[in-house]
């Protein structure tokens, strides 16, 4: 086969342009749960590369990157401690209408450990942001939606 169809560099490995991961530039916020799963994600890459198989250089150069990527986020960490109140906050729960009365609840947690499929947003989202201070029966309007605020907890 002609180099011309060959995507690496000759003499190159596609894992060699494996792409550092990035960094948010945010404040590295975290739930005690979300620091557990840094820690716990942490040891399992580190026992990851201490079982990979001497040669395979694709795993190791993910391993590697994915390693120096949560070391760094554990590194720059900061617990923010469960705390109650009357405002929506940094780990709080809170459950929204919105303009057709269909109910959301959703966590806000540290950029990691956000996943809005299981229920959980960044404290740096848009609508985290518009709710964060405010109470029971305000309203917020996000990317040109009104949603009123129904519990918090």
């Amino acid at each position: 086969m002609s180099s011309a169809f060959v995507k690496e560099r000759e003499g190159g490995e596609a894992f060699e342009d494996l792409p550092d991961r990035p960094i948010s530039p945010h404040t590295n916020f975290v739930t005690p749960q979300g620091l557990a799963q840094m820690e716990a994600e942490v040891a399992r890459l580190q026992s990851e590369f201490s079982a990979l198989t001497p040669g395979a250089k694709a795993d190791e150069a993910r391993v590697t990157r994915d390693l120096a990527y949560w070391t760094a986020r554990l590194g720059s960490a900061e617990l923010v401690e469960p705390m109650s109140g009357d405002t929506v906050h940094f780990g709080s729960t809170v459950t929204i209408v919105k303009e057709d009365d269909t109910r959301q609840t959703f966590r806000i947690v540290g950029e990691d450990e956000a996943d809005p499929a299981k229920g959980s947003i960044s404290y740096v989202s848009p609508m985290a942001k518009a709710l964060t201070g405010k109470s029971v029966g305000d309203s917020v309007e996000v990317n040109g939606h009104e949603v009123e605020i129904e519990s918090i907890a």
